[in-house]
């Protein structure tokens, strides 16, 4: 899985990579967007555009994140279903970390205009195609959502044989990504989504590997 993130890395210019911009509430709930949408937020990851620097005297906001899905109680609670999803559908356990983190800011009951539902943002129609049977109404229950959206996942990922294509087919459909000859197809919307998604993974990835490991370089096949 790790080594997908790599050649996904290594194909994204640097100019491409999406800002992530986000605060925690008084009620200890992640807000994250690809810009800031009120005062409330601060860069956490990427490079701001001009005139849109942190404010003087704030720290990293990256490193705010990054310990809020450490110690956060709405993220703890829900690692041992991380792990076990995991495990069974061969899927990171900090890629699973980065999705529910951008798509529900770990909001178990979260219900989008869409009707997404859940930790993962599923709706009714992958439910049914990925949950297990008798479970398929339960989509708001944690371990239920996670399990799902795991094995739709692995699914996307062994279909497009690509991480940021198989993200950009969960938030846009696969036949967006079919379209666009199984690639990132041409939609802002979906671009952000996925570059927000793979800046987290990859920052939490660094904070799990090995020392060693944290100083890898990435270098083009290019000439």
């Amino acid at each position: 899985m790790r080594w997908l993130l790599l050649i996904v890395l290594a194909g994204l210019s640097l100019a491409a990579r999406a800002e992530l911009w986000g605060y925690v509430d008084g009620q200890g709930v992640a807000h994250l967007a690809s810009r800031p949408l009120d005062g409330n937020y601060a860069l956490l990851m990427g490079q701001a555009e001009a005139g849109q620097g942190r404010v003087p005297g704030k720290q990293d906001g990256s490193l705010h994140l990054l310990t809020w899905l450490e110690i956060a109680p709405e993220v703890k609670a829900v690692q041992p279903f991380l792990r076990e999803a995991a495990a069974r559908h061969g899927v990171d356990t900090e890629l699973l970390k980065a999705v529910i983190a951008v798509e529900s800011g770990y909001r178990h009951d979260a219900v989008s205009p869409r009707g997404a539902l859940g930790l993962m943002q599923l709706t009714p129609e992958a439910g049914l195609r990925y949950a297990a049977t008798g479970e398929r109404q339960r989509l708001l229950d944690p371990r239920t959502n996670v399990q799902a959206g795991a094995r739709m996942l692995a699914d996307l990922i062994k279909r497009f044989g690509r991480i940021d294509a198989a993200l950009a087919a969960w938030n846009a459909g696969e036949g967006a990504v079919r379209r666009a000859g199984g690639q990132m197809p041409a939609i802002e919307e979906t671009q952000a989504h996925v570059h927000l998604v793979l800046e987290l993974y990859w920052a939490l990835l660094q904070r799990s590997l090995p020392a060693q490991a944290q100083h890898l370089q990435i270098h083009s096949s290019k000439p």
